[in-house]
């Protein structure tokens, strides 16, 4: 019987970690009550801002994709509506990240990207919510209170983040020699 040895790098460790963190957020921020279905305070996105910002997009998109993943195997909604919700939440999240990182930094730093983050995160979801669960214009009532919280919630989270960039606090030092 032959054994199957997968390889692994320095940075496939830093993102298992990292995604790990963002997962352990999201299940704490499942465990919260909210007072309208759909609006979280996306504390994992936290998570993504410092994995861009110290080791880069590809990295931040894999660290968000599997907090994705496990968390919809972890709450049982794989291939659900939720899971389709957070998905293309977070797919529009990462495109507009990958954009914004080409905008001046001197006037564009975690803040804004969270801020950008999240209003992308909230229409990419109201963009699969009227193309596939609820077709009605009427859903169109709720983007001032969905928008709202994108900018409360990306704001907190993006203040977050730069508090952790600023410390110069890495989320996974090199171990010295």
């Amino acid at each position: 019987m032959t054994t199957i040895r997968l390889e692994t790098s320095a940075e496939d460790h830093h993102i298992a970690k990292m995604a790990a963190v963002a997962l352990g957020l999201t299940v704490l921020e499942n465990a919260i009550p909210t007072p309208l279905p759909g609006v979280k305070p996306g504390l994992a996105n936290i998570v993504t801002l410092i994995v861009l910002a110290h080791y880069g997009w590809r990295a931040a998109a894999w660290v968000s994709l599997l907090r994705v993943v496990a968390g919809s195997l972890l709450f049982g909604n794989f291939l659900a509506p939720g899971f389709f919700l957070s998905l293309s939440g977070a797919l529009c999240s990462l495109a507009v990240l990958a954009l914004s990182m080409h905008l001046p930094h001197r006037f564009f730093g975690a803040v804004t990207h969270s801020i950008l983050a999240a209003f992308a995160h909230i229409a990419g979801q109201m963009a699969v919510v009227y193309l596939w669960l609820i077709p009605h214009a009427g859903i169109a009532y709720l983007i001032p209170i969905f928008a709202t919280a994108a900018l409360v919630f990306g704001t907190v989270n993006g203040l977050i983040a730069a508090r952790f960039m600023d410390n110069g606090d890495n989320p996974d030092p090199e171990p010295q020699s």
